[in-house]
């Protein structure tokens, strides 16, 4: 799966789904940069950048990188990015399942930004309703499931953590 050259890798999925965890595994096993779009998308105390800002970011990142792992959906940045993908993971996981993990990181990131993301780790009232509700509508999945398929080449859908594992195993991916 991996022999291919370039290696163009587009991550996308739920919040909490373990993205960023999955764009680090992969971008140090396969020993190519990664890109965040959390870091693209957010700074400072959670505010986001320009449009404008957003895709020279990662126009510039796509241009200095012939294979690459990107983590994010933001579908609006830089689209091409998943024409340009060679393989596409959706992690389509339970919104119940997003939430522990959520608050699992919330907890071990208390007061302080993670590598993925620029701002300090929040869990409010706002994210829980994103993460249980309003991110979960019939038009964000369409969203996933239309961003997926702009992929030209392999897409694979993980519906669970032993989903994902099995795959990483059977492709000698430690994680």
């Amino acid at each position: 799966m991996f022999n291919q050259k370039p290696i163009r890798i587009q991550i996308i999925g739920y919040s909490g789904s373990g993205k960023s965890t999955l764009a680090k595994i992969l971008s140090q096993y396969l020993n190519i940069n990664v890109l965040y779009l959390d870091n693209v998308q957010f700074y400072g105390d959670w505010q986001e950048r320009s449009l404008l800002e957003k895709n020279n970011i990662v126009h510039d990142f796509l241009n200095k990188n012939d294979s690459w792992v990107i983590d994010g959906n933001y579908s609006n940045v830089a689209p091409q990015r998943f024409d340009l993908a060679n393989i596409t993971i959706f992690l389509n996981y339970n919104r119940f399942y997003c939430y522990r993990q959520c608050k699992k990181r919330y907890k071990m990131n208390l007061n302080r930004s993670r590598e993925s993301c620029p701002c300090i780790e929040k869990f409010d009232l706002e994210f829980k309703k994103w993460i249980l509700i309003n991110g979960r509508t019939r038009k964000n999945k369409q969203q996933h499931l239309q961003n997926l398929n702009k992929t030209k080449g392999i897409k694979l859908i993980f519906k669970n953590r032993r989903q994902l594992k099995k795959w990483l195993i059977e492709n000698n991916i430690q994680m």
